[in-house]
């Protein structure tokens, strides 16, 4: 573990800054900088470099009564492991988008380039945004079942250093290669459905996969879940539907099932599915999925009700 403390004045806000070392590598200079951008602004910051998710939970638990924010250097699955422990210290989060996807910081309209996310954090304007919750686990973007794992298990670090953000492309077209189907029983705020699927996705943020839009009308903070199941499809069918994935505009295609609730439940019958979120492997069918309206404060910019930067003077 490696820590530097900076001893904080009264009236400045106490920052721990957890980074991943695995993330953005290179990107030692200009966090320096930011360090010192943020110092300049008013803030005492702690910086740790962090080597595992528990070492990182337990160093905000230590630290819970002499820090005002957390800020999370690295990608979707390390902000991600630290929202339950957030919750339980009530300490709200800043994000330093130094993975590969950082789908996280795009639905908060937070900018890739280190300095601009720090003019962000410098900025401290908070907003509360909700959580997903999935047999007792939570996450900002999404949870999935089907070929959203099987692109995870062929996102390996090696196809990432190689690839780079083109690493999902490569990671999606060999998933898509397994053909890989399953029965599904959904209960949609008591509604009921059956149908076959090769990939199920449910979303609480706007963004997963590296820029895909879960649906063209989700925010991270509507109180809202969004499932959508595709159909199995053919190599070639997919392909014609990647644009609308992409673009959130799945519903105006009938190979897929669309819905939008509080509360979802995932039943896979005799055939237990394995269940990602935000990229990781936490649980699997049966499934319970719930919406935590507004649980978690976050430092973002301003946005309106159509995801757009709000002009500076506006809220």
């Amino acid at each position: 573990m490696t820590l530097l403390t900076s001893i904080s004045g009264r009236g400045r806000t106490r920052a721990l800054l957890i980074v991943n070392p695995k993330s953005r590598q290179g990107a030692e200079a200009e966090l320096d900088e930011g360090l010192k951008r943020l110092e300049a602004k008013g803030m005492d910051v702690e910086y740790l470099v962090s080597h595992s998710a528990e070492e990182s939970r337990e160093a905000v638990k230590a630290r819970k009564a002499d820090i005002d924010l957390v800020i999370v250097g690295g990608g979707d699955g390390t902000i991600s492991s630290m929202a339950g422990t957030l919750l339980e210290c009530g300490l709200p989060l800043a994000i330093l988008p130094l993975g590969t996807a950082n789908d996280l910081a795009r639905s908060l309209c937070i900018p890739d380039e280190i300095e601009l996310a720090i003019e962000v954090i410098a900025a401290n304007h908070r907003q509360r945004i909700d959580l997903g919750e999935v047999n007792g686990h939570y996450f900002f973007n999404v949870a999935n079942m089907g070929l959203g794992v099987h692109v995870t298990e062929e996102l390996t670090s090696e196809v990432k250093k190689r690839w780079g953000v083109f690493s999902y492309v490569r990671a999606l077209i060999a998933a898509i290669m397994r053909h890989d189907q399953f029965h599904a029983r959904l209960t949609v705020d008591g509604d009921k459905y059956r149908h076959r699927s090769m990939h199920l996705t449910v979303g609480n943020g706007r963004y997963y996969g590296g820029g895909n839009v879960i649906n063209e009308n989700a925010r991270i903070d509507d109180g809202r879940l969004w499932l959508y199941s595709l159909r199995p499809l053919t190599s070639w069918e997919f392909l014609t539907l990647a644009p609308l994935l992409r673009s959130g505009q799945q519903n105006r295609d009938r190979r897929v099932f669309c819905a939008q609730a509080e509360e979802i439940e995932v039943s896979t019958g005799t055939r237990s599915m394995e269940i990602h979120a935000d990229g990781e492997p936490v649980t699997q069918t049966p499934a319970r999925f719930r919406i935590l309206p507004k649980m978690l404060e976050v430092v973002a910019p301003a946005i309106d009700e159509h995801n757009q930067i709000k002009d500076q003077g506006s809220d």
